[in-house]
């Protein structure tokens, strides 16, 4: 055997899913073609294994290979062969597929592809086959364009117009007739006649045309002429295929009454009306100014305005909406004094009639009276215009004849005779336009008004009533009439009748049923004659594109049913031949005796006819039993059976007295009737009147019987059973009823109720059997009706209701003796003839149904809706009525609004109201059937919904409308309904309990029930539910779905179980069966890693074990060995895999959505799922099987493998101890006691491991393991207590005393009292072993207390244990703490530390609370070192909280919760380094003592005047406050879990202290100032303050040390950190978690409190903008502004957005403050991009405004522009105002000097200012300056003036606040103010102005400076220089940065003499034009740098 053999061999055995999805497109192959022949096997189209098939196509028919797709196709038709109408769920993803792929392949997959796609629509799928194709016509390729008009071509001919919808065609084909390829557009052509041939070529060209080219149209005209006859549906959908046609019944029968079949065959005209778009012509009516020229005085003016409405409304579909003002307004114009007017108004209504139709119903009617006045009118174009307009509202369906009845009774009555004849004359035309159905509603109110109007006194009337009278009598016949005949005189009545006749005659001329099938068949054979040729092309249709006849019929029938289907072909055939097959004739024709003689021929010897003449009986028997040799011994009997029959009624004839002689012809008739192939149903009229007599006589009784079954036999008992009810009936021997009837019970248990009409049966027993006087007729009647109980079951007792009670009982009684069997009661004998059924086979359908359709009213349905509840429950109660009325056996039709007011009641205000309802939907659903289901609507989603109530009743009513659900419909249409209700979250627990029941309940009643499987996943859910009963519930429920879905269905459908569910499941299965399931589905997943992965992933709570011998033959036939290899192999692979994988782990990101709960909660199924996964991807596959196993010795194995390797993993479980954790906690859910006791011995390893790494649990985790720990302490197995115990003390010292202690006291609330006893002991070991770290706590001690007043002793016995010891080291102090309590309670308190104090005094361990108050003593005394020496304070420090990631503060590169060991010394901080140590990593009590250190260093070193040791400390200023701000949050936290609020006092007055030294306060960063003061103000707005201990004082204290921030902060880090924090902030830094919307209002008032830090800043700005450099604030606003966006601003203004106008103050005030000064502080801003930055735009704006409010004046020296407030808002003249300005920049500029770090800087400014002010006395400054400084400052100016003489600059000066002198003209992006013309002739010295700090990442921007420089010092500068002049010779600039500066040039242009000449490419701009930015931009593009 081959290895492909092999393959295919292996590949056999695979899922379906797999084969059909094989990598290998052999397997591929083959697959497709089983599963086509096995979907051909399958026989039920109910079959479940259909459903597992459906889904596989979408992908199998998109196969990139072409045969295996084409296969794949071929199984697609033999499933929707197969399949019914459910089908039809998956046909969407198959549609979709096959227009993607199947389209464009080769000849034979389209052609395949196109059966499937009528196959869909066979499947009632239309709408999902006409979105496919509108997404198909949209190919690009034409190649699949044309297949597709092709598919769509085939469908309307083959199904028809009633199928497939002709609107959406016609929406298609415009963008058909458009496209590029001339096949598609000859394909549309085609597509567009046949749409003629079923819908006509009116509406088609009225649609089209408009929209079509004109050589289109052309060429489509020419087509159109060649369309002629009647095109009719050769093909129907499935669920019409199953039904048998009727009509032959009907006809069989020949009942009276005219046939409607030759209608049915007329053509069908599709309205058009139904194909057009609606338009609307309101608005352009508003528009057209209808509305004032209706007022107007002028005639010419009224009518126009009308005229625009009739132009408007002639469009063939208004768009319904309120007319209402409309027709009153024409109400009144139609009275008009002018009659072009009126004319006009009433031609509107017409055309508003057309295009509304019934939604101008109310209208018409409002309009009528008016209308029908005005027939007075005698003019010819007033009355044509109102008889077309009446006509028009008739035919449009606005007026019904019941409605308009008193309108007409009115008119008839109207003194204008004119008026009473055209209104009579137009009843006449709505008569003659009426169904039939309607005029017999309404002749009973026309036909006395009509006689009335016969005696009018003018002829005109009485002509009108006559033909009124006619129009009737031609509709429904003269039986109405006859009545009213008889009243009239002769005369009369003779006209009428010759009209009557002139109308082609009434009811009594019924064509014959043989004329009407002959027209049928002429018709058919026109039709076929027409499509008697396959037109499979659309372009088939054209002129001279007709295919031959023959040919292409066989391939059309064989390439679209290969083979035959099994319904399509055989149920088109046999309706194709029964409709040309002529009815039979039943009534036989008279012969005479000669006759019959002559047609006998030689047939019969003439002795044996002669013979039966004879009057001697004997000679009679003779001839008789001749007679029968002779027939028997016929070869061809068939042809002789009528005359035989008829030659036996003659002679010797029914009459023959001779017993003997009777029973030979009886013999003889029965033989002929069995033996015959067909007994003619003439033969059967013929002798049953005759036979049913003799069945009064016992002699011939059973003859009679036995012939009468054989006719029944041979024409079917329907037909028998008819001829008899009439003969019986008439009888006048009872006897013939009685056994007549008895007959009857023998034949309907014979053959069953399929064949016969059982409303007439059972209305036969009804009123001629059980109304009978004799009692044997009645007794036969009842043992009838009790075998009919047999076969259609209880429901017959609905159409019994008015019988006497005497004969109910007897019923009852019968009905016993025969029960109900449904499908099961076999019928004995079977029909020869193929005879229609007249319902289903047996079973409830078998009762006739009542169409209820006219009982369901308008007012009913309005009642549903009325605000009356009275008036709802007369609707509700008016529906159980109709169906008592009806039986309780209703038909679908006309019930989908009924549904409708049903369901609004289900959420009725009125719970009465609504049970009512759910009653009577129970009621409904019964009386309709299995139809429910599809009429209904999906209102059983609505009746679930119900079970949410909390009241009994109500789900007891909605359990019970449930019971009558399932009665109709069978459950598995039920399941998709029951699955979304199990999920849903709004039915509480009662409500899910009791469907769980019911579930149940139903469930046991079956014994197979593949759909249950369903279920399996809702239920396993809900196995988890936090209610009890629930779980208890879902429980017994998964027991039956196990039951009835088989073990197949569970293997395949068990990886969806997730969680402990799958445990319950896996006990509820037989022992091993999931095992091997399981096995056998790796197994068959070969050696492939990727294979093996993935049966893991499915298998994940599974069993998988490997190697297992234990599984059976029939599962792993010859495998065994094999999988030993394969597992061993990749055991292999596996463990050469590391344990856990980190690579990806985020441990941060799993840890954020852990919710924190201090309370235990189950796992949610989710929540399990998320672990699985988590452990699959990080965990080794092995490892992660073995833990995830539902076998608790492979869980021990993947713990015993961890534990091996604890020692070597420590970084990598530190990095998946969340997920390990929650493991944990799974396995202390579960019951298993082995696996528990190893998770508990592992535990106390890892937390070892976890101490000697240095780790501490971080918050998250312990909220994970904690709660579960604690509530799980209380274990009923001592052993286990005890390890827990042990546990839980490690973890207090492992990780916080007060972190533990909120879960040890959750854990005091549990319900499981051993839980509150351990927790209480454990409170009491915290209190021993950790005392004053607890003091935070001990206000919880309360709890404990109140556990002595519980029922439990040992519970009380532990809490007053751990009180005593409480009371031990706290002393009488306890009593503060345990909250009020009983006398009793107190007693017992009193003698336990009574017996305390006995037993410390024994251990001679001193007096209680004694160690306490001597450590309280040495604190005083000796300070802090002292006590902690003494050992009383605990050794331990709680780890590091981190609630929130740290933004912003630069720690050292620590590892994550690593804390360093040295911190843990008992002693206190010695030094300043060792203080911010313990500030930073210990814990917030210990961190006190580190503040106290630091707090004493910043007192002494502020007490220093000479402030050397304040210098010392700005070294370490920001590390001090980055560590305070990271302790803030800690601090905080930590008190609001219980302790003291001391450690937050304390940091806030370090903080304090620290930002009350400026110098402090300068040396803070900007990055560390920013997380300072976002944690400052979270606080503040943080709710829980208040709450805490002292909060109010807090709160205080955090606003004095914001304002004091402002106030001595660095102002430009404090502006740029406000800014950036308008920002909205990320929800991870608040305190605490929120919603959304929570989050929302809390960044709103964080922005407001920004905003108010941003007033005060601003408020000082014009005394405080030289210490600010505005270039950096400039930046920050920059950057604010350009996030946002042009968009977001325009929007933020409109809604007045406080942080955006805030931003905006900002920038007006330094505009207002620096004039156009302003624009030299762009040096960070990069002004060349493109777009130009927004701050440009804002800035020249501010200008402006301020210029033209004249708040700027143009001030200083000549040659500067100098801007100050206008004299308008300062009272001093405009020369002081700049006095005033002058001095403040000589007070800035002396400050600078006066600083060693920015002394150079300021002499250079100084200089400058001396240059532009000479006049200017600078020393007269500096009078209260010292001498020393003034001779600096001279010495400093001299060597500024040396060095500028000798051209010896520096490189660059960072001018934060250049004098206002600095003149800024305008770069091409910044228009200018206006300019200053120079006056002083003196040359300005050279602009030294700081150089943009652009590099090639814009590092300002980001916020980066060069390592070790410090910005604004000169260092900086040259550092910054120099990489902007290595980035220039490089000569590489990246594109989209800054360019980089130049260097200096002199004020003459040239460079300096020291430095070498650039190369010059383009010539530099006059310097003097430009100021400091511009003169640098454009020196840098002139390409000159300076080298330093």
């Amino acid at each position: 055997m081959s290895e492909e053999e092999k393959l295919l061999k292996e590949a056999k055995k695979l899922p379906w899913e797999d084969r059909l999805l094989h990598k290998n497109w052999k397997v591929r192959n083959e697959a497709n073609i089983d599963l086509a022949a096995f979907c051909d096997s399958i026989t039920d189209p109910k079959d479940p294994r259909l459903r597992e098939f459906g889904p596989l196509f979408r992908k199998t028919v998109a196969d990139s290979n072409a045969p295996v797709q084409e296969k794949a196709l071929d199984a697609l038709i033999a499933f929707q062969r197969a399949a019914d109408a459910d089908a039809g769920r998956y046909a969407k993803e198959v549609c979709d597929a096959i227009v993607a792929k199947c389209l464009t392949g080769r000849p034979k997959t389209v052609e395949k592809a196109q059966a499937a796609f009528l196959l869909w629509v066979e499947l009632e799928t239309v709408e999902v086959f006409m979105d496919a194709m509108e997404k198909a016509i949209k190919n690009k390729v034409s190649k699949a364009v044309v297949p597709a008009v092709d598919v769509m071509f085939q469908a309307l001919s083959e199904f028809g117009s009633k199928i497939i919808p002709p609107k959406r065609i016609l929406k298609m084909l415009p963008e058909l007739f458009d496209h590029q390829d001339q096949n598609v557009r000859a394909c549309a052509k085609g597509l567009t006649l046949e749409l003629c041939r079923w819908i006509g070529k009116d509406p088609v060209k009225s649609i089209l045309f408009e929209k079509m080219r004109d050589t289109m149209k052309k060429e489509l005209e020419a087509e159109l002429a060649n369309v002629s006859g009647v095109a009719k549906p050769t093909r129907k959908i499935r669920s019409e295929q199953d039904k048998e046609p009727e009509p032959e019944a009907t006809s069989e029968v020949g009942g009276a009454g005219p046939s409607e079949e030759p209608v049915a065959e007329v053509p069908q005209e599709i309205d058009e009306y139904d194909l057009m778009d609606p338009v609307d012509i309101l608005t352009p009516l508003e528009k057209s100014g209808f509305w004032d020229g209706v007022k107007a005085t002028k005639w010419s003016e009224r009518k126009d305005a009308v005229a625009e409405l009739t132009k408007l409304a002639s469009t063939k579909k208004i768009a319904p909406g309120d007319f209402s003002e409309v027709c009153r307004t024409i109400k009144k114009l139609i009275t008009d004094v002018n009659l072009a007017v009126a004319v006009e108004a009433i031609q509107a209504i017409g055309n508003l009639a057309r295009g509304l139709r019934t939604h101008f119903s109310a209208s018409s009617r409002f309009l009528l009276p008016v209308l029908l006045e005005k027939l007075k009118e005698k003019k010819p174009t007033v009355a044509d215009s109102l008889t077309q307009t009446l006509q028009a509202m008739y035919k449009a369906g606005c007026l019904s004849l019941v409605d308009i009845i008193e309108d007409i009774k009115t008119a008839v009555k109207n003194k204008v005779p004119l008026v009473r004849s055209s209104t009579l004359n137009w009843v006449t035309f709505c008569l003659e336009t009426s169904n039939k159905a309607l005029i017999l509603k309404a002749h009973k109110d026309y036909v006395p008004i009509c006689m009335e109007c016969l005696n009018d006194g003018t002829p005109e009337v009485r002509d009108a009533a006559f033909s009124a009278l006619a129009a009737i009598a031609k509709s429904v016949g003269m039986r109405p009439l006859e009545r009213s005949l008889e009243k009239l005189d002769d005369v009369r009545k003779k006209k009428l009748s010759e009209m009557i006749a002139a109308c082609g005659g009434g009811g009594p001329t019924v064509t014959s049923s043989a004329t009407v099938q002959s027209s049928v068949g002429g018709t058919a054979t026109a039709g076929n004659s027409e499509s008697s040729f396959a037109r499979k092309s659309a372009a088939s249709m054209l002129s001279g594109k007709r295919p031959a006849p023959s040919a292409p019929a066989n391939k059309k029938s064989g390439t679209t049913k290969p083979g035959g289907s099994k319904k399509s072909d055989g149920a088109a055939r046999t309706e194709g031949s029964k409709s040309v097959e002529p009815p039979e004739d039943v009534e036989p024709a008279e012969m005479s005796l000669e006759e019959i003689e002559s047609r006998l021929g030689s047939l019969v010897q003439p002795e044996t006819v002669s013979q039966l003449k004879s009057s001697v009986w004997k000679e009679r028997l003779e001839a008789t039993l001749s007679l029968k040799q002779q027939i028997e011994g016929l070869q061809e009997l068939d042809k002789s059976v009528e005359i035989l029959v008829r030659l036996l009624c003659a002679v010797p004839g029914w009459n023959e007295k001779n017993v003997q002689v009777q029973q030979q012809v009886l013999e003889i008739v029965n033989h002929i009737s069995s033996t015959a192939t067909k007994f003619p149903k003439k033969c059967v009229v013929l002798c049953l009147t005759g036979i049913s007599e003799r069945v009064a006589d016992i002699k011939t009784r059973a003859y009679v019987m036995k012939c009468l079954t054989a006719f029944c036999e041979a024409v079917g008992p329907g037909f028998v059973f008819e001829r008899l009810y009439k003969i019986m009936k008439e009888h006048k021997n009872p006897k013939v009823l009685s056994e007549g009837l008895l007959w009857m019970v023998s034949a309907v248990d014979d053959f069953g109720v399929s064949l016969l009409k059982l409303k007439d049966l059972i209305d036969f027993c009804k009123d001629v059997g059980l109304q009978s006087s004799a009692a044997a007729t009645r007794n036969a009647t009842i043992k009838l009706l009790g075998v009919l109980h047999k076969f259609v079951g209880p429901d017959i007792k609905g159409f019994l209701n008015d019988v006497k009670p005497a004969l109910l009982s007897a019923l009852d009684a019968e009905y016993e003796k025969n029960p109900f069997e449904g499908t099961s009661a076999a019928t004995k004998r079977t029909v020869k003839a193929s005879v229609p059924a007249s319902a289903s086979a047996g079973g409830l359908d078998a009762l006739p149904r009542e169409d209820i359709s006219s009982k369901i009213t308008p007012s009913l349905l309005k009642g549903f809706e009325s605000p009356d509840w009275k008036m709802r429950l007369e609707s509700i109660e008016a529906v159980n009525k109709i169906l008592e009325e009806a039986n309780k056996r209703i038909q679908p039709a006309g019930t989908g609004e009924l549904f409708g007011g049903l369901r609004g009641r289900l959420y009725d205000s009125n719970k009465n109201l609504v049970m009512q309802t759910l009653t009577t939907i129970g009621g409904v659903a019964a009386a309709m059937g299995p139809a429910v289901e599809k009429a209904s609507k999906g209102i059983l989603s609505d009746i679930l919904k119900c079970l949410g109530d909390n009241k009994k009743h109500m789900r007891e009513c909605t359990l019970s409308t449930l019971d009558s659900w399932i009665g109709a419909v069978h459950l598995d249409k039920m399941i998709p309904y029951i699955i979304i209700a199990l999920t849903d979250g709004k039915i509480g627990a009662e409500g899910r309990k009791d469907l769980f029941d019911w579930l149940t309940k139903q469930l046991a009643g079956l014994s197979d029930f593949a759909d249950a499987i369903h279920l399996l996943k809702p239920t396993s859910v809900a196995m988890m539910d936090k209610s009890a009963d629930v779980r208890k519930a879902a429980e017994g429920c998964v027991g039956e779905i196990l039951r009835v879905s088989g073990q197949d269905t569970i293997e395949k459908n068990l990886k969806d179980i997730q969680g402990p569910a799958l445990a319950v499941i896996l006990e509820k299965v037989r022992p091993g069966f999931v095992q091997e399931s399981s096995e056998s589905s790796k197994t068959l997943a070969g050696p492939v890693s990727k294979s093996v992965s993935k049966v893991a992933k499915s298998t994940s709570n599974g069993t998988v074990k490997h190697g297992n011998r234990s599984i059976s033959s029939r599962t792993l036939p010859t495998k065994g060995s094999r999988t030993d290899q394969i597992t061993s192999v990749h055991d292999i692979a596996i463990q050469s895999q590391a344990l856990l994988n980190i690579k990806d782990s985020n441990k941060d990101e799993r840890e954020r959505i852990v919710v924190r709960r201090v309370k235990f909660e189950e796992l949610r199924p989710e929540q399990i799922q998320d672990l699985e996964n988590d452990m699959m991807k990080y965990f080794r596959e092995d490892l992660q099987k073995r833990l995830l196993s539902a076998d608790f010795k492979k869980q021990v194995d993947g713990l015993e493998m961890l534990q091996k390797a604890l020692p070597s993993l420590a970084k990598e479980i530190i990095e998946v101890l969340d997920i390990l954790l929650r493991w944990f906690v799974l396995q202390f859910c579960k019951s298993n006691t082995t696996c528990l006791l190893k998770v508990l011995e592992f535990l106390p390893e890892l937390f070892h491991m976890l101490k000697d790494e240095g780790y501490c649990m971080t918050e998250a985790e312990a909220a994970i393991f904690l709660p579960c720990l604690v509530e799980k302490s209380g274990h009923n197995i001592e052993k286990v207590r005890e390890k827990m115990r042990e546990l839980m003390k490690q973890i207090i010292h492992a990780y916080s005393v007060a972190k533990t202690y909120p879960y040890i006291l959750e854990g005091l609330r549990s319900k499981n009292n051993r839980t509150r006893i351990e927790c209480a002991d454990l409170i009491g070991y915290l209190l021993e072993a950790c005392g004053p770290e607890i003091n935070g706590l001990l206000k919880y001690l309360n709890m404990v207390a109140s556990l002595t007043a519980e029922r439990d002793g040992e519970l009380r016995k532990a809490a007053l244990n751990t009180l005593a010891m409480g009371y031990k080291i706290l002393g009488d102090d306890i009593w503060r703490y345990v909250g009020k309590l009983t006398d009793a309670q107190r007693s017992m308190l009193d003698d336990r530390f009574k017996w305390k104090v006995r037993e410390m005094e024994k251990k001679r361990e001193g007096r209680p609370g004694d160690a306490r108050a001597a450590l309280r003593r040495s604190v005083r005394e000796n300070g802090p070192e002292v006590a902690e020496q003494s050992g009383e304070v605990s050794q331990s420090v709680s780890g590091p909280l981190f609630p929130r990631q740290n933004f912003g503060i630069s720690e050292p590169p620590i590892e994550r919760n690593q804390m360093p060991r040295s911190i843990s010394g008992v002693n206190g901080p010695t030094d300043w380094n060792e203080a911010l140590d313990i500030i930073m990593f210990g814990s917030p009590e210990q961190s006190v003592e580190g503040m106290k250190v630091v707090c004493h260093e910043l007192a002494q070193a502020s007490n220093d005047p000479e402030e050397n040791a304040i210098d010392e400390l700005v070294k370490d200023a920001d590390r001090l406050v980055s560590c305070l701000a990271n302790k803030v949050a800690k601090t905080f936290d930590f008190s609001l879990m219980g302790a003291s609020s001391r450690s937050c006092k304390y940091v806030l007055n370090t903080l304090m202290q620290t930002f009350q030294n400026k110098k402090l306060a300068h040396a803070v960063k900007e990055g560390t100032l920013e997380s300072l003061i976002t944690e400052l103000l979270l606080w503040l707005l943080d709710e829980r303050v208040p709450r805490m201990e002292d909060g109010s004082q807090l709160l205080k204290a955090l606003n004095v040390l914001m304002l004091k921030i402002l106030d001595n902060a660095d102002r430009t880090s404090s502006f740029v950190v406000l800014i950036s924090l308008l920002r909205p902030l990320d929800p991870s830094r608040w305190p605490s978690p929120a919603s959304p919307e929570v989050y929302a209002t809390r960044n709103q008032k964080f922005s407001d409190l920004v905003v108010k830090c941003l007033i005060k800043l601003t408020k000082l700005l014009q005394s405080t903008i030289y210490e600010v450099d505005l270039d950096r604030l400039l930046q920050s606003i920059h950057l604010y502004l350009q996030e946002l966006g042009m968009e977001e601003i325009r929007r933020r203004a409109g809604a007045d957005d406080k942080p955006l106008r805030m931003v905006k103050t900002v920038l007006h005030e330094l505009v207002k403050l620096r004039g156009a000064a302003i624009k030299g502080h762009l040096s960070l801003v990069p002004i060349d991009m493109r777009p130009q930055p927004i701050i440009l735009a804002y800035i020249d704006l501010n200008l402006e405004t301020l210029a033209a409010a004249r708040m700027l004046t143009a001030t200083g020296p000549v040659g500067q522009t100098h801007w100050t407030d206008s004299t308008a808002n300062n009272p001093s003249p405009p020369a002081n105002s700049a006095e005033v300005q002058l001095k403040q920049e000589l007070a800035a500029i002396f400050k600078k000097i006066g600083d060693k770090q920015t002394s150079t800087i300021g002499l250079y400014e100084l200089h400058r200012i001396t240059q532009l002010y000479p006049k200017v006395d600078i020393f007269a400054q500096l009078q209260n300056a010292s001498e020393a400084f003034r001779t600096y400052i001279r010495d400093g100016l001299a060597q500024v003036e040396k060095n500028a003489a000798a051209g010896r600059t520096p490189s660059s000066l960072p001018l934060s606040t250049p004098p206002p002198s600095s003149l800024t003209l305008p770069s091409p992006e910044i228009p200018s103010l206006n300019e200053v013309k120079p006056l002083n002739p003196k040359p300005e010295p050279a602009n030294f102005t700081v150089p943009p700090a652009y590099t090639e990442d814009i590092r300002a921007s980001n916020k980066r400076m060069i390592p070790g420089v410090t910005s604004g010092t000169l260092d900086a500068i040259r550092e910054r220089m120099k990489s902007m002049q290595l980035a220039a010779s490089g000569g590489t600039l990246e594109s989209g940065s800054i360019p980089h500066d130049d260097g200096i040039l002199n004020q003459t242009g040239s460079p300096n003499q020291s430095v070498p000449e650039a190369p010059q490419t383009v010539l530099p701009m006059d310097e003097k034009a430009l100021s400091g930015l511009q003169a640098r931009m454009e020196r840098l593009k002139s390409g000159t740098l300076e080298h330093l």
